[in-house]
């Protein structure tokens, strides 16, 4: 019985078809679980690919999580009053992507296949259905995913065993996904749901990226690189003079054309120039990404830099601008002493989400200040965090301007003061640079929210929740 409900649910079980029929696709609709090396072309010169990646067909995968809200669908159908009969066309699918390395996979206890121990997943997220009737002219949003990031949602597309810093072999098994999706997004799904056949169209956002993986997909350098923007064309030393103003400007054509240019050079320039000419962008763009913010990062990425001001703060470096190591690890420890004792906040190597939550908070602060030497620096430190609290909850909101409008309203005014603190109060950290996070958190969140409604429902914090999922599939 079990074996049998499995079937329904996986893809690879309902009949559809597409018009017109999808480019290079085959057209059979009962295909499940496939390698995903099959139509890897080796030549002669190729190392055999050393993985092992089991995935879906991408139209097959669609069709069974439409299938899976089949329910949903007709109960919005029902709500909005629109007579199902009279809806089999028009109806629009807005998908997010997102795929994400998922570390140290190795068993800890088995005597499974030797394979690299990293592994990628690249999943998608049905977020929105809306129709547009006969004779209508607004389109009407039938099905909202509720929960936008939890694992539940969020579809399993590919696995594989490979390190996501591999661009070669990362690029190679996700193309034929690529190609797949660039011919569902030029045709028309035709699946029968409440009975009826309905005409599907779909729009993908790839926004479940972060920001190593972004960097990854548009070729650009890594993070330590002077381009630090992965939304703009920005460099370290221009960041701060302008911290809050920003549109987002990174398009994938131009890169592309950047990319040509790099591979060419055909100004005959020198290194210095071709490298200011193509901004960073030393590998090929290979898969579309929608330019967007990742929540947890970002609040992972703030808190490292606070925790850096808290050391600064509590060893007065605005006075004193060069401090010795030891004298720097001596704050850090007292820090670290202060943080596990009254918040129960124990030192981490790598900073986590859950460490920067607890950071990020007015307690800890309070904690912090009961360190710092002087009472107009404890102020200033309190007004940093203020802001910044006022600010955090536009980004992680799943429909900010429903949850904290007030807040969404005033961000720009939060940010701008924000800036100015950093550049007065704490110059001698910011002046004339800044760290990416911190950039983009002032800069494109207003922007990002206008454009896409949320950063939260949008960001990659769901392709961390399946990395349990997967250890339990390991494991079995």
């Amino acid at each position: 019985q079990m074996r049998d409900a499995q079937k329904e649910l996986l893809p690879g079980f309902h009949p559809f078809e597409w018009h017109p029929p999808l480019k290079n696709v085959s057209t059979s609709c009962d295909v499940g679980i496939i390698n995903g090396l099959s139509g890897w072309t080796s030549s002669v010169d190729d190392a055999p690919a050393d993985t092992i990646t089991r995935r879906f067909r991408y139209d097959v995968a669609l069709v069974s999580a439409l299938k899976d809200l089949e329910e949903d669908i007709m109960d919005g159908l029902r709500e909005n009053g629109m007579e199902d009969s009279a809806c089999t066309s028009g109806f629009r699918v807005m998908i997010k992507e997102s795929c994400d390395g998922m570390g140290d996979v190795s068993e800890k206890h088995g005597g499974g296949p030797a394979v690299p121990e990293k592994a990628v997943r690249f999943s998608f997220t049905i977020m929105s259905v809306s129709v547009l009737a006969d004779g209508k002219e607004k389109e009407v949003t039938i099905f909202t995913e509720p929960k936008p990031n939890s694992e539940l949602s969020c579809k399993p597309l590919c696995l594989m065993f490979v390190d996501e810093s591999d661009h070669e072999t990362l690029t190679a098994i996700l193309w034929p996904i690529v190609a797949e999706r660039k011919a569902v997004k030029e045709s028309r799904l035709i699946l029968f749901i409440g009975g009826l056949a309905r005409s599907f169209r779909f729009h993908f956002k790839g926004t479940g990226y972060d920001t190593k993986i972004v960097r990854e997909m548009k070729g650009l350098e890594a993070s330590e690189s002077t381009y630090v923007c992965t939304l703009r064309d920005s460099v370290q030393m221009r960041g701060p003079q302008n911290m809050v103003l920003h549109s987002i400007t990174s398009k994938r054509e131009e890169s592309m054309d950047r990319y040509a240019i790099g591979r060419t050079n055909p100004f005959s320039v020198s290194l210095c120039d071709l490298r200011d000419r193509v901004k960073g962008i030393s590998a090929k763009p290979f898969i579309e990404t929608h330019p967007t913010l990742d929540a947890l990062h970002y609040d992972i990425g703030n808190a490292t830099e606070f925790y850096k001001i808290f050391q600064d703060e509590i060893g007065e470096v605005f006075q004193r601008p060069n401090p010795s190591r030891e004298e720097r690890r001596s704050w850090r420890a007292a820090l670290d002493k202060q943080l596990r004792n009254k918040m129960k906040l124990n030192p981490v190597m790598r900073m986590n989400g859950n460490y920067a939550r607890k950071l990020m908070t007015q307690e800890a602060m309070e904690a912090v200040c009961e360190l710092v030497p002087s009472e107009e620096r404890r102020e200033a430190l309190r007004e940093l965090m203020r802001l910044y609290l006022q600010m955090k909850p536009v980004w992680r909101a799943t429909c900010p301007a429903k949850e904290c409008p007030d807040q969404l309203c005033r961000y720009s005014f939060n940010s701008q003061r924000f800036a100015d603190l950093l550049s007065s109060t704490f110059k001698y950290r910011y002046n004339g640079k800044i760290t990416n996070y911190l950039r983009k958190t002032l800069a494109h969140v207003p922007e990002i929210i206008e454009r896409d409604g949320s950063i939260g429902a949008w960001a990659s914090r769901r392709s961390e929740s399946p990395n349990k999922l997967f250890r339990r599939l390991r494991a079995m």
